[in-house]
């Protein structure tokens, strides 16, 4: 039990720049803001945003969560503000242990390496299982786009076996018997997800600056288009569809936080380059807090728009931005916004995928994972092993997967480390009261259980088959500790 709770010193987990180990130090400030937009502005507000404001109704008609209607502002505002919280915690310890790993390494320092173990394989919920989500909603929007020039793909390479597998419409569900068949079982490949997440994990492997550059401008494209769609949607707002504005009160406000939670989880990423950021103790808390405010501001600007254009009711698509500029007759601007939202995913799925090596390397580190997911390329200084391995996994689950299936097990996954980061500033605050932090949460003893109650409160709002498909996650995340990660760990050995 000792060692299952022992907790890895700080200072063997800030490694020196030089160390051939280590990552290179080429991100600032405003790179770290511009990962956070990219991270955070993409599949929730191109797609998840649809659901949040109409609600999700099974195909045999029972209410599975309800609609926040044209109250999803007071929703994006509930996230904003518990992200806050979590938000302020990552950036006390992002900056004293500023190493690839995020919740991870924090989670190390503070509560021992069982919890750190659990924190790193929660993980994969949000940046990996996530990226499939993602992968899969960017091929529906480029599916869209490529109808509009006229291009048309057969849809059982546009379609995963499982989204077909679980689709109440008869339209999907019915490629299960008209796609072509191999030894009896339908050939249903979402070719596009697969293609884009390889494309992205090929921009990747050629390192962090060259990753960093494509991301600034694909933000700046989303950026445009986000204002193309507010100046349009501004000037047809119909305020009858205003009324009701809480349709199922708070219950549905906090179901829609719950939706839409899959939207702010990227914020987090930025935790994930601190090894490769230029004075961290300084650049990260700017770019977590910074990139953060600038995105709940657009998400609540957007989503009183777009209940304002049409009524709620209309909005539980896929693509609920086009469809809102098709129904007030903007058919060419939709267009254009389909094609934002591609590029905008686009640089979700760069984030999130430079994310998730960058834990498995810190894992691999500390002998938690093999130690060949910790090599990094001498010319590059990237986790060139785990960003291949992961581009490829992804690639393959966004091929034959379902979207819906993957946001409630990555929203609660993300909000479980998030509770867990909370506890981690207080535990180190009573472990290691003198030790300087150069970034320092206000009120901590407010701010932190308050950061931890409003993660739970919002995982109480997910349905239980995502309780249940995230404890048997853990579950194998624990058997796998108990075999290989209990008896390589280095700190055990040391």
């Amino acid at each position: 039990m000792t060692q299952l709770f022992k907790r890895k010193p700080i200072a063997e987990l800030v490694i020196d720049e030089n160390d051939s180990r280590s990552l290179k130090r080429v991100l600032g400030a405003g790179d770290l803001i511009m990962l956070a937009i990219g991270a955070v502005i993409g599949a929730g507000i191109f797609g998840a945003i649809g659901t949040a404001a109409a609600g999700q109704v099974a195909p045999d008609g029972t209410v599975i969560r309800y609609g926040a209607g044209p109250a999803l502002i007071f929703s994006f505002i509930l996230l904003g503000g518990a992200c806050a919280l979590a938000a302020l915690c990552y950036a006390e310890l992002a900056a004293m242990i500023p190493q690839a790993g995020s919740a991870y390494a924090y989670s190390y320092a503070t509560l021992g390496e069982l919890v750190a173990w659990i924190i790193g394989w929660d993980l994969m919920l949000e940046y990996a299982v996530g990226n499939v989500a993602v992968a899969i909603s960017w091929g529906d929007y480029f599916n869209s786009l490529v109808r509009g020039v006229g291009i048309e793909l057969p849809a059982w390479l546009t379609t995963g076996y499982r989204t077909a597998l679980l689709s109440s419409n008869p339209d999907v569900s019915g490629l299960l018997t008209t796609a072509p068949h191999i030894l009896g079982i339908p050939v249903l490949v979402n070719l596009p997800a697969f293609g884009i997440v390889m494309l992205i994990t090929w921009l990747l492997l050629r390192g962090a600056r060259e990753s960093a550059r494509a991301n600034t401008v694909m933000v700046i494209i989303k950026l445009l288009v986000m204002a193309l769609f507010i100046f349009v949607g501004l000037g047809n707002i119909n305020p009858d569809n205003y009324t009701p504005f809480a349709p199922n009160g708070l219950t549905g406000i906090h179901h829609g936080a719950a939706i839409v939670f899959f939207a702010y989880i990227g914020f987090d990423a930025i935790s994930t380059a601190a090894e490769e950021t230029i004075n961290p103790q300084r650049n990260l808390p700017i770019g977590i807090l910074g990139g953060l405010a600038i995105c709940t501001l657009i998400y609540v600007v957007v989503g009183g728009v777009i209940t304002g254009m049409v009524p709620y009711t209309e909005l539980g698509v896929a693509d609920p931005l086009a469809r809102a500029l098709e129904l007030i007759g903007y058919e060419r601007v939709g267009a254009i916004v389909a094609f934002g939202a591609v590029i905008s995913m686009s640089a979700v799925l760069l984030v999130f995928q430079y994310g998730q090596p960058r834990i498995f390397f810190a894992m691999a580190r500390d002998g938690l994972l093999p130690a060949w997911v910790a090599r990094v390329d001498q010319k590059t200084r990237i986790p060139y092993t785990a960003t291949l391995v992961t581009g490829i996994v992804v690639a393959l689950a966004s091929a034959i997967g379902d979207a819906a299936e993957t946001y409630d097990l990555t929203n609660i996954g993300t909000l479980f480390a998030f509770a867990l980061v909370c506890a981690g500033v207080l535990v180190l605050r009573v472990k290691e009261p003198e030790r300087h932090r150069p970034f320092k949460v206000p009120f901590v003893w407010v701010i932190a259980p308050l950061g931890v109650a409003a993660c739970l409160f919002i995982m109480v709002g997910l349905p239980y088959h995502a309780w249940v498909r995230f404890g048997w996650w853990l579950v194998i995340g624990i058997a796998w500790y108990a075999v290989y990660g209990y008896k390589h760990s280095k700190l055990r050995q040391q």
